[in-house]
């Protein structure tokens, strides 16, 4: 018997399979000692022909929608997702499904331990922001071979056929270069991310884009890669700041990045933002409330997060198969946020 399209397998599948009676398969798939050594062997064998996840809350019993969306994020504390999951509930609320939060805390194990629970959930959606140590997709196309519905939101892999949610990345990050050099600032060092991900490519290549443009000439040790940490920015940003040529100023690609600059440019004694300019991004919360403030890039996350939600209202729940690519991919604006960080007089 064929798996029935856009449907995930249930009991009732295994049992007209195997033979047998729901509440049977039920009882073998729990490891009840009423069932048989060989029944058990059976109805493993079917479960695994029909891609069968066995539900921890027994869902699959009723064999409709949970009404429950999963999300996964690589960090809960950190400004733009808690803003980001702040959408996703409001939309959740209005639509009347519950929401269950995951973190995978930047690893990649985590992130595809936390998929497989939310299947066993019986989740009717998951959406999903990409750790830094993810770099290949097969856990996100193994949730889409077995009819989950998937949206990624923000760092995203555009091999994976999935809605998207994301900023203009190179856009935002060219315009917020640009600001830079407009402030007299010349030897721009960026603090960077990894390069296997999509939205850190993006964002160098704004970057890249705005040098070019002022014609602009970095020493290649300027191109820094996975400095998205508070500790990791300040450790890049000394060793830049006592080398033969230090910049005069950073893009960094996280807030907490930036940060760990303004500690480096302020242990060696440099003044922000007359000798040393700094540009963030994400907006977290510290970056307007320290002095000075840091210059940064506001996501729109509720935005983001809620627009992400909506999707499997507004498309996924009323057609088997997405549309096609070119209405797939959605696109949030960020905002340039002028800060003292970056604001020096003009010279």
């Amino acid at each position: 018997m064929n798996k029935r399209k856009n449907k995930r397998a249930t009991i009732y599948d295994i049992a007209q399979q195997v033979g047998i009676s729901p509440s049977t398969v039920s009882k073998a798939l729990n490891n009840q000692s009423t069932v048989s050594a060989k029944t058990k062997a059976l109805v493993k064998s079917a479960a695994l022909n029909l891609n069968y996840i066995h539900n921890s809350n027994a869902a699959n019993l009723r064999g409709g929608p949970s009404r429950t969306i999963g999300v996964i994020v690589p960090k809960i504390n950190t400004t733009f997702f808690s803003n980001a999951i702040a959408g996703m509930e409001e939309a959740c609320f209005e639509h009347g499904h519950k929401l269950i939060i995951c973190q995978s805390d930047e690893s990649y194990l985590k992130e595809k331990q936390a998929i497989e629970m939310l299947i066993q959930h019986n989740v009717d959606c998951i959406i999903i922001s990409l750790s830094v140590e993810t770099k290949l997709p097969h856990h996100l196309n193994d949730a889409i071979g077995r009819n989950v519905n998937l949206i990624q939101f923000d760092r995203v892999d555009h091999s994976v056929n999935s809605y998207t949610v994301e900023n203009n990345n190179k856009e935002v990050s060219y315009r917020a270069v640009k600001h830079l050099i407009s402030k007299g600032y010349r030897k721009i060092a960026l603090l960077g991310g990894v390069n296997h991900l999509t939205i850190y490519r993006n964002r160098k290549e704004g970057y890249l884009k705005a040098i070019e443009e002022a014609y602009l000439e970095i020493p290649y040790n300027y191109l820094t890669e996975d400095a998205l940490t508070l500790e990791k920015g300040r450790a890049l940003a000394e060793a830049l700041l006592k080398g033969k040529n230090p910049p005069d100023a950073f893009f960094a690609m996280s807030d907490y990045a930036a940060l760990g600059a303004l500690k480096a440019a302020t242990s060696l004694g440099l003044k922000v933002p007359e000798q040393i300019g700094i540009m963030g991004f994400s907006n977290e919360v510290f970056s307007e409330l320290i002095s000075p403030g840091i210059s940064s890039i506001d996501q729109e996350a509720r935005k983001v997060g809620k627009r992400a939600a909506n999707i499997y209202f507004e498309h996924m729940t009323k057609s088997p198969s997405p549309p096609g690519k070119s209405k797939r991919k959605t696109i949030i604006n960020g905002l340039l946020i002028i800060r003292t960080s970056s604001n020096r007089k003009d010279t």
